[in-house]
């Protein structure tokens, strides 16, 4: 009973994440939080009131305990928009967010330390609740009613007066307009040091008044739904959910394995053995759940590596390298912002798929001492396979689709979780508590994980085949004009 209400609690938890990313999408991440906070301090207010009175208020602690998981997830929720505010390294602090959400736990052996101290559990809940109201103060002043943009759909852009721009040589007519182009082109590759503090220039469009170029669309929720990367996605965070939730949920019944050896080998010594042997592990187990704050942000870096060295797309200035008194030079061909945040989410899962495999293995094997290697695993995988997935949804897909394409990814994620019922009782009933076989094909099934890296090397070549030929193209066409003054 106690497998299967986790089974449902962790369900209920994931699954509200997508009506909470679509209200997101729509109205910001502002009311989420705003809702959230006030949600979580009023159920430490109920908890603390309910144990005044345990006869009279006990059933004040269901509503208290409803409140407090949906103001969490509002809370956790709306913080994964905040990463947006810090352009390159968006990843690694969203990385560290969902490392210290997942690392939560770790409070609750600090927080009953301070109750053995003696401080009663009514003033731990409304100095809880008083925390949380803070954290709505600073939402209600601080935070902005529109979602943050993300740092690609941003433009910060300074004009230059005409009489600004000081040549070295006479250029007039469609000459100036074109000078202006090429040079406003090449000094616009370095763009991603915004927030090194230099200016962008000015293209052609900004010196003639007008914009030749039509508004670009927005990309259709549709289009991202159906997309190749969302959907194999689905498949390897099914995969690994369902990897994860069936150990927490077993680790228990596979620690009594290992040292009774079985359900038909089970005596009253080798019982009250495995039940010190099982409060001994699971302590560890909990404390090392702090890992999750200090590895996570490693998956973070490697998602946002060299994106601040990349350019955004093939234009004639980055074919063109240096100018000089009007003759184009060739230039080493530029790395693209697309196909670097491609190559890093490949490295990022194809990273995180190896340690689940590992941390499959490792399960296979019946020794004790061999579960701490487990238990580290455990702990990494979990916190990288998120980290990596938001990384990748943020940095792939429109920023107005983040919270609904999370909340609907995390829904049929809690979907696969819900098979690790049927797989306990497998294991507890016709197996006797042995894992091996369960643990076996959950291995084979993790390697699955592979085939979303696999698309995304497939779809970066197509990206670097489409952007060679589009950065071959200007070359080719100055390569047979000549640029004069």
């Amino acid at each position: 009973m106690l497998n299967l209400g986790f089974t449902i609690g962790s369900f209920v938890l994931s699954a509200t994440t997508l009506p909470l990313g679509i209200l997101m999408d729509r109205f910001g991440p502002r009311p989420t939080r705003l809702v959230g906070s006030a949600s979580f301090a009023a159920s430490c207010a109920l908890m603390a009131l309910a144990s005044r009175d345990t006869r009279v208020l006990s059933p004040l602690i269901f509503l208290a305990l409803s409140l407090n998981g949906f103001g969490g997830i509002c809370l956790t929720f709306s913080s994964l928009t905040l990463p947006n505010m810090f352009g390159n390294l968006r990843s690694t602090f969203m990385a560290l967010m969902i490392g210290s959400y997942a690392s939560s736990a770790i409070t609750f052996p600090g927080i009953k330390l301070i109750y053995d101290a003696g401080v009663s559990f009514m003033v731990i809940m409304f100095t809880w609740s008083g925390l949380a109201c803070l954290i709505f103060l600073n939402c209600a002043l601080n935070w902005p009613s529109e979602a943050f943009p993300a740092p690609e759909e941003v433009s910060y852009t300074k004009k230059i007066k005409l009489s600004g721009l000081a040549l070295d040589h006479k250029v007039t007519g469609d000459r100036f307009y074109t000078h202006v182009t090429i040079v406003g082109q090449r000094l616009s590759q370095k763009a991603p040091s915004l927030e090194d503090g230099a200016e962008v220039f000015i293209s052609s469009q900004d010196v003639r008044g007008i914009s030749e170029s039509p508004p670009e669309k927005s990309v259709p929720f549709r289009q991202s739904l159906c997309s190749p990367i969302f959907l194999w996605s689905l498949l390897t965070m099914g995969m690994t959910q369902l990897r994860v939730i069936f150990y927490m949920a077993a680790m228990n019944k596979m620690l009594e394995y290992l040292v009774t050896g079985g359900q038909e080998h089970e005596t009253d010594i080798l019982r009250k053995r495995a039940a010190e042997t099982v409060g001994f592990y699971s302590s560890i187990f909990g404390a090392m759940q702090l890992l999750c704050l200090l590895t996570c942000p490693l998956i973070g870096y490697i998602m946002d590596w060299r994106i601040k060295d990349c350019v955004d797309a093939p234009t004639e200035g980055s074919a063109l390298g240096n100018t000089r008194d009007g003759v184009a030079t060739k230039s080493a061909r530029p790395r693209y912002r697309k196909i670097q945040k491609i190559t890093n989410a490949i490295n990022a899962f194809t990273l995180t798929n190896f340690l689940l495999v590992g941390f499959g293995v490792t399960c296979l094997i019946n020794s004790l001492h061999l579960q701490y290697v487990t238990f580290i695993l455990h702990t990494v995988v979990r916190g990288f396979f998120h980290s990596a997935c938001g990384s990748l949804y943020a940095a792939v897909f429109p920023s107005n689709h983040f919270g609904t394409l999370t909340g609907l990814q995390s829904l049929i994620s809690a979907v696969f979780a819900l098979l690790q019922q049927p797989l306990f009782m497998a294991m507890v009933g016709p197996l006797k508590g042995e894992p091996f076989w369960v643990n076996l094909g959950l291995l084979l099934f993790s390697l699955l994980g592979f085939l979303l890296p696999s698309y995304l090397f497939y779809y970066r070549a197509q990206l670097q085949r489409e952007y060679a030929t589009d950065w071959e193209g200007p070359k080719k066409v100055l390569g047979s004009s000549e640029v004069t003054a």
